[in-house]
Formats: structure tokens, C-alpha cells, sequence
């Protein structure tokens, strides 16, 4: 499965958040600790959103290991960034290779990840891909379940549903289909973070003035808190909530 992290804070160096901590994205790309969902390393490309010094949304993605990418170190140095969304790939096999199939997926301001897989795919959740425009499904960025999960939460929101409801009905009406698919979201429009944490592991860590989750602590012993299974993680830079997502739900599905 994937890894991913999100940050809201003071303006830090991109490479502090993504590349230099001791258990960095970049180290968990290929020395995971919790790969609780298959696989062994995470190679299958990657991804970065920020927010510049006007607010403006700018995505990096490349189809390589992010350990590839030899621009990358100098490129995350020289940035300065307060919010932030980066994903490492780990392809569920059947589905494309390819840099449209790498997070952050993107919609204006709006960075969307999944870490997870949605059992059966496609034709376990087809009758919610029908729920769609067209045109949505004719431009979704790869033909793979997180397109698709991104695409009906970008539907929700475009409609002006908020984004943790947005976040909360996908999971419930995705689960009502395939009571065994994992669905760790991260969210986020630069002011907020919107977080599931559905039979996977997330980690959150919060301060006075900032907040970053991640699939797998970024250090140890440094102030990380796990987020309980099937919950909903809501924060800004100097607010959080968990929640359980109480979901109608009859299957227990992977632990």
C-alpha cells in the first residue's frame, strides 16, 4: 500500500517535511514500517502538492521511485512552504502504472491522496462510478479506484457539500459495497485537513501551531499520537478533532 502525509504549520523547507527526517516519505518509500495492506516498497512513483507564497496550488509528480528523481533533493530545499500533501505509490496489481495514477490528485486548490485499495475493483463500487457525469468519468486522471474515490469526493464538493461530509459519505457509501476495502484519505485545500483512517494506520501530531498526519510517524518519540481505526480527522493549523466514522456496517473487515 501507499504512504502519505499532510502538514499545516509555520512556513518550513519542503525537504524538512518529505526528505530529511529520520523516517522520512522518502525513507518510507522503501523501508516501510506498517505495510499492513502488501507489498514491500512503495516505487511506483510519487507526488507533492504546496502552496506557494500567494496560496496558489503547485503540484510535482514524477513515475519513478521518489529515491529516482535526482532533481528532487534540490528542488525540495529550495522551497518554503506552510501546507503541504505528498504521496510515495506502492500500484495495486491490475491497475496502471503511470504518473496521472500517482497522488496528490488535484482540483484547483483541492490535494486528494488514498492509501488503500478497494477489494474487487471495478466492478465492486461500478454502481457509484454511474452516480457521475459523464464528463467525469470520461477525465478521470487513471483508470484506478482512487481516481474514482477522488473523483466522486471532487463531485461532492464541487456541489458544495463540506469536505469532511464529502470525505465521510464516500467512505460509507464505498464500504456498503465492499466491506473490505481499506480507505485512508488525506484532503486538503491549505487551510484544512480531512482524514479517514479505515483499516489502515495513521498518525497524527499536533502542536500550538501546526498539524501533520502521515501514514507512519515521521520520527519516534516525538510527540505522535495513532488515529483509531474508522475514524474521521479533522484539523487546521491550530485545531483538531478525531471521530469515530459510525458507519452502518455489518462486516468487520481486515484489522
Amino acid at each position: 500500500m501507499c504512504r502519505h502525509l499532510a502538514y499545516l504549520g509555520p512556513i518550513v523547507p519542503l525537504a524538512e517535511l518529505v526528505l530529511d527526517s529520520p523516517h522520512s516519505l522518502y525513507r518510507q518509500s522503501w523501508a516501510p514500517a506498517d505495510m499492513r495492506g502488501g507489498g514491500t516498497v512503495n516505487a511506483d512513483g510519487f507526488g507533492i502538492g504546496w502552496y506557494d507564497a500567494t496560496g496558489a496550488a503547485v503540484r510535482y509528480r514524477r513515475d519513478v521511485p521518489i529515491w529516482a528523481d535526482e532533481n528532487l533533493p534540490g528542488l525540495a530545499a529550495s522551497i518554503q512552504t506552510g501546507a503541504v500533501l505528498a504521496a510515495v505509490r506502492n500500484g495495486t496489481a491490475g491497475m496502471p502504472p503511470g504518473e496521472a495514477a500517482c497522488a496528490p490528485f488535484q482540483d484547483g486548490n483541492w490535494f486528494f491522496s488514498h492509501n488503500g485499495v478497494v477489494r474487487g475493483w471495478p466492478d465492486s463500487i461500478a454502481k457509484l462510478a454511474e452516480s457521475l457525469p459523464v464528463t467525469d468519468l470520461i477525465r478521470l486522471d487513471a483508470p484506478t479506484d482512487s481516481a474514482l474515490l477522488w473523483a466522486l469526493i471532487r463531485h461532492r464538493l464541487r456541489a458544495g457539500t463540506a469536505a469532511p461530509e464529502a470525505v465521510s459519505q464516500v467512505v460509507a457509501e464505498v464500504v456498503a459495497l465492499d466491506p473490505w476495502a481499506r480507505l485512508n484519505f488525506l484532503l486538503t485545500d491549505g487551510r484544512q485537513i480531512v482524514a479517514t483512517s479505515w483499516t489502515h494506520a495513521l498518525s497524527v501530531k499536533a502542536t500550538v501551531d501546526s498539524v501533520a498526519v502521515s501514514s507512519e510517524p515521521w520520527a519516534l518519540a516525538d510527540g505522535w499520537e495513532p488515529v483509531p481505526d474508522r475514524s474521521l480527522l479533522v484539523a487546521t493549523q491550530t485545531s483538531l478533532a478525531v471521530t469515530p466514522l459510525d458507519l452502518d456496517d455489518s462486516t468487520e473487515g481486515p484489522q
